[in-house]
């Protein structure tokens, strides 16, 4: 299952959304400012806030399921062209074959989405991945849909339970996986899912950022 399917972020992006902003902190409002996306004839992760580390963070837990989380506001990477979160896995889905349908679950997916064009049908999202059998640094389509491009930033069990901190210039990004140049990113997704695999999942994430180059 993808974030891009009809009845998820296609049709959420019907409407344009003014410039500016940045996604509601977890540690600070929780869900407040992020909708969620569910799946026709698909159980919905259980998303929650819990504490870790003294911080309020996010939780996924999944169980044969698939939905996601959606900011949506246009973010001007002119201004703020760094992406930033950190992020935990507990459990794994399993199966094999992450680039196939059968296989196409992941604890932790972060997607970018723009939309270049004037229709829905234009509209191209990247995927960072915790991949469980891909290797770090790997990047392939998305087996459901062409306009979403998936990339492994960590990979296995072997960062298990310990917070990961990452960092991306999303115009370098978008320009090297999507092949696109914009100056603006339209909408901020997570999704756990492990409803391909019908299996189970745990994952947390932390506050999700837009900054500033170095």
């Amino acid at each position: 299952m993808d974030f891009l399917a009809p009845l998820g972020l296609c049709a959420a992006l019907t409407a344009a959304a003014p410039a500016a902003a940045a996604p509601g902190l977890f540690s600070a409002t929780g869900l407040e400012s992020w909708t969620e996306q569910t799946f026709e004839n698909r159980a919905p992760v259980l998303y929650r806030m819990v504490e870790d580390g003294g911080a309020q963070v996010l939780q996924a837990d999944c169980s044969s399921a698939a939905s996601g989380r959606l900011w949506e506001e246009r973010i001007d990477l002119a201004r703020t062209p760094v992406l930033r979160w950190r992020w935990k896995v507990d459990e794994f889905p399993h199966g094999a074959g992450e680039q196939t349908k059968p296989g196409d679950d992941f604890a932790a997916r972060v997607y970018v989405v723009v939309k270049p064009g004037l229709t829905f049908l234009s509209i191209r999202s990247l995927v960072y991945v915790w991949a469980r059998e891909a290797a770090v640094g790997a990047d392939w389509p998305n087996p459901y849909t062409a306009r979403a491009h998936h990339v492994a930033l960590r990979s296995g069990r072997a960062a298990a339970g310990v917070w990961q901190e990452e960092r991306r210039d999303l115009r370098a990004d978008l320009k090297r996986y999507l092949d696109i140049d914009v100056e603006r990113v339209d909408s901020v997704a997570l999704m756990s899912d492990c409803d391909d695999t019908r299996s189970q999942a745990r994952a947390r994430y932390g506050d999700i950022r837009f900054e500033a180059a170095r």
